[in-house]
């Protein structure tokens, strides 16, 4: 499985010419069906990604926009028809499809200025992020609809000047409250 997320600019557009979007802290996590416990498959202040068309047509990428910060995450900016596709530096991991309980994937994010000494425009910053995983038919196979599927895809937050956790679970609300999983 792989843990990974996308950042969109809104449909309406996105006015802010002088803001990034800031990711770090991407994680995985696995409740054990047999164990009942939490494992932590991913974890990694860093994300890779890049900028794929935003209806993921042909799966056609490009490089992304991105900046490397002092504190060992990134910030980026999305739009003119791409996304920014990320997920955890590294490779797939292997887990055992009989013993999964559910999937809980977690990423970081908030607004950033692109340019410290130019206009503070991140309140009129419209970008959504959401979190998501896939399982892989194992962990060297090139991508193609018939080698990956989506394990579940959470649902879009606008980002905003504080930090934010966006989240995808396969559990129900109530099942993460009485079991959550132990978050670096």
């Amino acid at each position: 499985m792989m843990a990974w997320g996308q950042l969109y600019e809104a449909a309406e557009g996105n006015t802010a010419a002088n803001t990034r979007v800031q990711i770090k802290n991407i994680q995985a996590y696995m409740l054990s069906k047999k164990e009942k416990k939490w494992y932590c498959l991913q974890s990694s202040t860093a994300v890779e990604g890049a900028a794929y068309r935003e209806d993921f047509t042909e799966n056609q990428s490009q490089t992304a926009d991105i900046r490397y910060e002092q504190d060992g995450s990134i910030s980026v900016k999305a739009g003119n028809g791409y996304n920014f596709h990320f997920w955890c530096p590294g490779d797939r991991v292997t887990i055992d499809p009989c013993d999964v309980a559910g999937i809980f994937t977690t990423v970081q994010a908030r607004l950033v200025l692109d340019n410290t000494e130019g206009e503070d425009d991140r309140s009129k910053a419209l970008y959504l992020l959401s979190m998501g995983g896939d399982y892989w038919l194992d962990l060297a196979s090139k991508w193609s609809e018939c080698t990956v599927d989506d394990i579940a895809i959470g649902k879009f937050k606008y980002v905003t000047e504080e930090w934010k956790s966006f989240n995808m679970s396969t559990l129900t609300s109530d099942q993460i409250c009485q079991n959550p999983p132990p978050l670096y």
